[in-house]
């Protein structure tokens, strides 16, 4: 069970990227961290490598998109450290750039279900324990990514699903007053990622030109996912974005 004072955070897609930086902010910042995602290898050499113990971490491999496993994840949290403060819902995947006549009904359900399905069902299952507990409350924050705003080219399943995100987001920001759970979004663009590799080699631009993009360090968005999860339940960053300050998204291009 969790010690007394110290606050519990969840941290989907925690394997690798943006949700490994985030782990490690977040237990840089005092907090016990469950990392889930769908490898538990990955998951636990996360943990060695963010620094973290038996005592104050815990890896539990889950398909967000799927109900009966993330019901598994929050009882194995419960389990664990009996309550959760954050939760930071990270996991996501894209499909093929390809046009999107051409993608198939599984290349874009698969999107849908790890995108949206997965941080509803984990805001879901996060809500139901941050009423019951006590002290009553808690904070989700959602990864809504530059394409939250703008789409690339060929990128519809990512982009509706996280256009979707904002208003999931909004709608527990509501939802969530009576109970004192806070909800907000952090818009990502090009942290320097297994998944942004591609940017570094050059990535096709809106008029189909290809392009190296600029990269930023994502222990940056570490940073600011902790900022996000610390501030008193009180107040709430409803929407922050945080880019490499050079990347084609502020004007025309």
């Amino acid at each position: 069970m969790t010690q007394a004072n110290q606050k519990v955070a969840l941290v989907t897609g925690a394997g690798v990227g943006i949700g490994r930086a985030a782990a490690k902010a977040l237990l840089r910042g005092g907090y016990q961290v469950v990392l889930t995602g769908r490898n538990l290898d990955k998951l636990e050499k996360a943990i060695v490598d963010i620094g973290g113990t038996a005592e104050n971490c815990l890896a539990v491999a889950c398909d967000v998109g799927k109900p009966d496993q993330v019901k598994k994840l929050f009882a194995a949290l419960k389990n664990k450290f009996g309550r959760i403060d954050v939760l930071f819902n990270n996991a996501g995947i894209g499909a093929p750039a390809i046009p999107m006549e051409d993608l198939t009904y599984e290349q874009w359900m698969n999107v849908v279900n790890a995108n949206l399905c997965g941080a509803f069902l984990c805001s879901q299952e996060a809500i139901r324990m941050m009423k019951a507990q006590s002290p009553q409350g808690g904070r989700i924050i959602n990864n809504g990514s530059i394409s939250a705003h703008a789409p690339r080219p060929m990128s519809a399943p990512y982009t509706s699903t996280k256009h979707a995100i904002t208003g999931l987001t909004k709608t527990i920001a509501l939802d969530g007053r009576l109970f004192n759970i806070a909800c907000g979004q952090i818009d990502i663009g090009n942290a320097a990622t297994e998944m942004t590799e591609r940017m570094a080699a050059g990535i096709i631009q809106a008029d189909h030109s290809i392009k190296v993009e600029p990269r930023m360090d994502v222990d940056h968005v570490g940073d600011a996912v902790l900022h996000m999860a610390q501030l008193p339940l009180e107040s709430n960053i409803l929407n922050m974005t945080i880019m490499a300050t050079n990347m084609p998204f502020v004007g025309r291009g």
